[in-house]
């Protein structure tokens, strides 16, 4: 019974503290419940009036661009004004997206214009309207602080919409300028708003693309040239974005024929060098061809503005040289894989005229790369004449022209821009599958103050050269004499000597080499033990001898 009653009474206990617990928990629930009621009334109440407050002022300063103008256009909401950040080789570009705020060109820079205390309807108003008439002038307009800097921004998104004289916009720009009270905003906002010109100017049936260069011009002129922005290339990329390529490059013959006239370096697309950063025109469209895979046409393109009188710029022209590489590049991959059709009998073999058709595409193509270098190392200095020079080394070696590449490296070295170690190596084993011994000589002088891993990638090259080229013999000695430096070849490299020299021994019948590498590579053991077969006709007997 003792134990029974002393369990009883622990149960009751706890039973006890549970119910007292949950009358806590009640006393607790019931005396800050109000208190988080009144919390939450508190916050959405003032959510209410911040966005009350909001749409007040939101309303207040869009009407003023509504009242007298006959309505409002919603794609010249300046929230939605955004420029591009990304970098489109060579330049950074503004663009305009008025439809679409959140864009991913839209990354860092918003200009955005919202209400605020500064917005003065009245004097807002009366400035728009002077204007408008054209009854005073902007400096008459705009003197004396008589707008803040808000103000005026909201009157060149006004002067700029749709159906109004955008021209006023640009000449109230022109006289900010001269009075120095363009700030970076500002300069943004008119290079939008200028894109967007441009881009109607463009969109009207049947226009003349001399309106639009006209038009470059007269922007440039008034002081419009954000940092980092070119409106002729902003230009150039609407029209060949655009699907409209034959009206881009009018464009820029317009563009050039102008700046010709005009003196060179100033006016419209007076880029400078590519030292500065800046293309110009021509090197800009070729750009674009060459990112396109037209690699051709933008080597055609910088010859024909050549050919037609014009100056490219530096840029164009080391542009051009590079397509040319990427040109021959694809050239020569095409022509591998003909050739290893051909070998697997998938197609008939070439007959000689085209055997001629394609030596002499590949030698046009290597004379257009000559007059292109040419005229760059003329309009360039040092530092242009080892970019050419590189670019020449390269189509050379696309070309599988080794003396000539061998002459571009050296030519490379002199003009003060040191090669790599990898672009030795290719030239000496284009010059090894040739068996040009001259150069090869030349290339390999001075490799041993190289480290060994140098050395083993330079071998490596100069023995995968003489494979090619199908000089087994001289593979062989370059195998012997890596071992013999400590050096160790790749299998595959091994293997296809071996097989090399088994050719041989059917075509000569000199077993000496065969014998020679093998017993060389059976002593380093990189292979086993080999029996070598040997049929002699004359005698009709076998020979067999054990390596």
């Amino acid at each position: 019974m003792a134990s029974t009653g002393l369990g009883l009474g622990f149960i009751v206990t706890r039973e006890q503290r549970i119910y007292g617990d949950k009358l806590l928990l009640a006393g607790l629930v019931l005396v800050t419940l109000p208190w988080i009621v009144a919390f939450f009334v508190a916050v959405l109440v003032h959510v209410y009036d911040v966005c009350a407050v909001r749409k007040e002022l939101a309303s207040r300063t869009w009407m003023l661009l509504w009242t007298g103008s006959g309505g409002f256009d919603p794609d010249l909401d300046p929230t939605r004004i955004s420029f591009s950040t990304s970098r489109d080789p060579p330049l950074s570009r503004l663009s305009w997206n008025p439809r679409n705020p959140t864009s991913t060109r839209c990354s860092r820079s918003n200009v955005s214009i919202r209400p605020d205390e500064g917005v003065r309807s009245g004097r807002l108003m009366e400035a728009i309207e002077e204007l408008e008439r054209s009854s005073s002038a902007p400096s008459e307009v705009l003197c004396e602080g008589r707008l803040s800097a808000r103000e005026i921004q909201l009157v060149l998104v006004h002067l700029s919409g749709e159906g109004r004289d955008s021209w006023c916009a640009l000449e109230v720009f022109e006289w900010l300028r001269r009075e120095d009270r363009v700030d970076g905003e500002t300069m943004e906002l008119m290079a939008s708003i200028a894109c967007r010109w441009i881009g109607r100017v463009m969109a009207e049936e049947g226009h003349d693309v001399e309106e639009v260069v006209v038009l470059v011009k007269e922007m440039e002129c008034a002081g419009l040239e954000p940092p980092g922005f070119d409106l002729v290339e902003k230009a150039i990329s609407m029209y060949w974005e655009g699907g409209r390529r034959e009206e881009a490059v009018r464009f820029v013959e317009g563009v050039m024929r102008r700046r010709r006239g005009g003196g060179g370096g100033g006016g419209v697309g007076g880029g400078g060098g590519v030292e500065g950063g800046k293309g110009g025109p021509i090197g800009y469209l070729a750009w674009k061809m060459m990112v396109e895979g037209d690699y051709n046409g933008a080597v055609k393109l910088v010859i024909k503005f050549k050919d037609l009188g014009f100056e490219p710029e530096v840029y164009a022209y080391l542009i051009a040289l590079t397509a040319l590489v990427k040109e021959l590049g694809e050239f020569s991959k095409a022509l591998r894989k003909l050739k290893g059709m051909t070998k697997d009998g998938l197609v008939a073999e070439l007959d000689e005229h085209n055997q001629d058709l394609i030596e002499q595409y590949q030698s046009d193509l290597l004379n257009d790369g000559l007059r292109l270098s040419t005229w760059a190392i003329q309009h360039g200095n040092s530092s242009i004449s080892g970019l050419v020079h590189e670019r020449l080394l390269t189509m050379y070696a696309c070309a599988n022209r080794g003396i000539e590449a061998e002459n571009q490296l050296w030519q490379m070295k002199l003009s003060g821009r040191q090669p790599n170690r990898e672009l030795y190596d290719i030239v000496l084993a284009i010059c090894a599958s040739q068996k040009e011994i001259g150069s090869i000589k030349r290339l390999l002088a001075g490799m041993e103050a190289t480290s060994a891993e140098g050395r083993g990638k330079t071998f490596s090259w100069l023995l995968r050269g003489y494979i090619k080229g199908g000089y087994f013999l001289d593979a062989s000695e370059t195998l012997i004499k890596m071992l013999d430096m400590g050096l160790l070849p790749e299998y595959l490299d091994r293997a296809a000597v071996l097989q090399g020299l088994r050719k041989n021994i059917i075509e000569s019948g000199d077993i000496e080499p065969y014998l020679n590498l093998c017993k060389r590579l059976c002593d380093m053991d990189l292979i086993g033990p080999c029996i070598v077969y040997l049929y002699f006709n004359a005698y009709k007997i076998w020979i067999m001898k054990m390596v």
